[in-house]
């Protein structure tokens, strides 16, 4: 008798997108922890970052260890809190803050950049991907209209408009990180302060970059519609498949 062995070992969950719970537990919480626990009355400059620190870094190794797959953006999220932490502890000058702030954009966008000159450009890996489109048909469709290299062509632009966003947060997180963390690393005002940068981080950051990946979508989506004549419902990949 054959055994499904499949079926009676449990399959590594899929990881689905939680944004709410990633905004509260990786910028939020860490942020109200550092501005309103770092006196010395209360947790202490030390204690509060290293606490407010444990947030991002306890959820990122959750993640990873939960969902078995690795994510180069957790790496970096990882390393990112890694640094900030060792800024702080070490009591560094805060020019290393804003370096730190602008390196891992840089990071990816140079990786964008290099992706280019690869089978898989990281505009696929984010945007174009069986998980979001319907790859195969558009790849058929296009095919069969001979605009499989003019799509390319595009996609190649798109990966650019990618690495444009990555360099729109770099100079973004450098000129936040200098215009609002100046008091001495290790003090209960740096805490305030960097606690100060990483709430106004996601409105002055994080959403005009998730409109410039909206407007890159668009572009995207206007590309294939331009040239395999398909709707936007056409190409979404289905949520639902058939048993």
């Amino acid at each position: 008798m054959n055994h499904d062995t499949s079926s009676s070992h449990p399959t590594t969950p899929e990881h689905k997108p939680r944004p709410m719970v990633d905004l509260l537990v990786s910028i939020i919480l860490p942020s109200l922890i550092l501005m309103k626990l770092s006196g010395a009355e209360d947790l202490g400059p030390t204690m509060a970052l290293i606490v407010a620190l444990a947030f991002p870094l306890g959820w990122g190794i959750f993640e990873l260890a939960r969902y078995k797959k690795f994510n180069f953006i957790a790496l970096l999220g990882l390393i990112s809190v890694l640094l900030t932490g060792g800024i702080g502890l070490l009591e560094l000058d805060p020019e290393w803050l804003a370096i730190k702030e602008a390196a891992i954009p840089s990071i990816l966008g140079v990786a964008t950049l290099i992706s280019v000159y690869t089978p898989y450009p990281l505009v696929r890996t984010m945007i174009y991907n069986p998980k979001v489109m319907n790859v195969e048909k558009i790849e058929q469709k296009l095919h069969e209209l001979g605009h499989s290299q003019l799509f390319e062509n595009r996609l190649q632009n798109a990966t650019y408009f990618l690495s444009s966003t990555f360099l729109f947060s770099e100079i973004m997180n450098y000129t936040l990180a200098k215009w609002l963390v100046t008091s001495p690393a290790g003090s209960a005002a740096f805490n305030e302060e960097l606690g100060q940068m990483t709430l106004l981080s996601y409105p002055m950051i994080a959403i005009p970059s998730m409109i410039m990946m909206i407007a890159i979508f668009y572009y995207l989506w206007r590309t294939i519609n331009t040239l395999t004549g398909y709707k936007l419902e056409e190409i979404v990949a289905s949520q639902h498949k058939a048993d």
